[in-house]
């Protein structure tokens, strides 16, 4: 059997969300990263509503490392101001480097806190 670039992002990502959850004091911070832009979202799993949201649509840039920097930034800005400091992260199947590191780095360097899993067996 043999998959196509998006159905092994597909297959890799519902792999991930098995095990990745947002919950209201950990929500999940999902990257999504296409072609011209970047977008960060703060997702409540368990009340299934978006907590805060940025990208790079607000801005003129499209998707570089320099935009996505940009967009970490905002993005803990956005999440500071909601109430949201501590936040698992949601790479959305794609590789944790490039854009989606330089997002998660300028987000952690801006005072958010990343842990590994949102389920109450990790406190």
């Amino acid at each position: 059997m043999s998959f196509n670039r998006k159905e092994q992002r597909t297959l890799r990502h519902k792999r991930l969300r098995q095990r990745i959850k947002g919950t209201a004091a950990r929500p999940r911070m999902a990257i999504c990263v296409s072609n011209k832009h970047i977008y960060v979202q703060f997702v409540d799993d368990d009340a299934m509503n978006t907590l805060a949201a940025t990208s790079t649509l607000k801005t003129d840039k499209t998707c570089n490392l320099e935009s996505a920097k940009l967009i970490g930034e905002q993005a803990a800005s956005v999440a500071i101001e909601k109430g949201i400091s501590l936040v698992v992260v949601d790479r959305g199947g794609k590789q944790f480097h490039g854009c989606v590191k330089q997002v998660v780095d300028s987000a952690v360097a801006a005072g958010l806190k990343i842990t590994e899993k949102a389920t109450e067996e990790s406190k």
